[in-house]
């Protein structure tokens, strides 16, 4: 994916992000942190590959958002199967996203599967468009901030250790990364649930 990105930039990056928070699974998360590793090595900047992954976020959401609330609904009607899910599913989320869907928005951006079905379920819920757009615009800016500052003080810390340690040093910076990608993922499974 590194590759990919270094090969094509910043353009790639926002594809991939976009359609990927507009709901096609795609390596959206994977690129970003390959483009933050490729800014630390003076590839790219930093602050484009913020701006370029927030603005990605923000717009694939709110295309799953908008076509969401418009066609959802339809397009659940279709299937019977899948209609008559809807009917039982489609009630509680609107009462939940009424109670709790900024949240939800926002810590959606932070989680995989979250990520590219919490924009779908805020337009099938009929979420007011200005509470989700501040939501997932800060939860956007955050994610967007949060991972390629990680990847790229991370790979400037292992290049660093590589070059004064060797393979040890770098190890070390490695096996750190690992254990807060760990707490995160622990978090992640233990804390945001319960905040639901």
């Amino acid at each position: 994916m590194e590759h990919l990105v270094e090969t094509y930039g910043l353009g790639l990056l926002f594809v991939l992000i976009m359609l990927e928070s507009a709901g096609i699974p795609l390596p959206g998360e994977t690129a970003l942190i390959g483009a933050g590793l490729l800014a630390s090595r003076g590839k790219l900047d930093p602050v484009a590959v913020i701006a370029v992954a927030a603005a990605a976020a923000i717009i694939g959401d709110n295309g799953g958002y908008w076509v969401a609330r418009r066609w959802g609904r339809q397009i659940l009607r279709r299937w019977k199967r899948i209609e008559r899910f809807a009917e039982r599913v489609i009630p509680p989320s609107e009462r939940f996203f009424e109670k709790h869907g900024g949240k939800t928005v926002f810590f959606a951006r932070f989680i995989a599967i979250l990520r590219f079905t919490a924009a779908w379920m805020a337009g099938l819920s009929g979420m007011s468009w200005w509470r989700f757009l501040f939501w997932n615009a800060a939860g956007g800016i955050c994610w967007a901030a949060g991972v390629t500052l990680l990847a790229y003080y991370g790979g400037k810390a292992a290049a660093d250790a590589f070059d004064r340690y060797g393979w040890v040093g770098a190890a070390g910076v490695v096996l750190a990364v690992l254990v807060v990608l760990g707490g995160i993922h622990f978090w992640r499974k233990r804390v945001v649930p319960e905040g639901h």
